[in-house]
């Protein structure tokens, strides 16, 4: 069994300190992302698989690369790193959790998804 160093944590860690920095979100401001489970999930699954096939391809054709000093070790098929699949997960969600922020703060702004009757116009 191998030795493993601080630096094998390097990419988990900053996915976790991104989620840390935006879950109390959800909380704080009832964006209720997560509560709607099933819409994240459709929000995040295409590009998740997109994402994760082009990786695939260009890890396979040697155009894309990760530094095994800086990953778990843990790869999937295709030597996809699991790394990088927490990724395609912790920055969309991230991301969605701040856009439900900032439409809680700002009670009428649509973005499109939403019945007009939903944010009162």
């Amino acid at each position: 069994m191998g030795s493993v160093s601080f630096g094998q944590y390097s990419y988990v860690a900053i996915l976790g300190f991104v989620l840390l920095g935006c879950l109390w979100l959800e909380v704080a401001l009832r964006t209720r992302v997560l509560r709607r489970w099933r819409r994240l999930l459709l929000a995040i699954a295409p590009a998740l698989v997109l994402f994760a096939i082009w990786d695939v391809y260009a890890i396979a054709q040697g155009h894309w690369w990760f530094d095994p000093d800086l990953i778990l070790g843990i790869h999937l098929p295709g030597e996809l790193p699991l790394d990088e699949v927490l990724f395609f997960i912790a920055i969309p969600v991230a991301s969605i959790l701040t856009l439900e922020a900032v439409r809680s703060v700002k009670s009428h702004w649509r973005v499109g998804d939403e019945p007009l009757d939903e944010v009162g116009q």
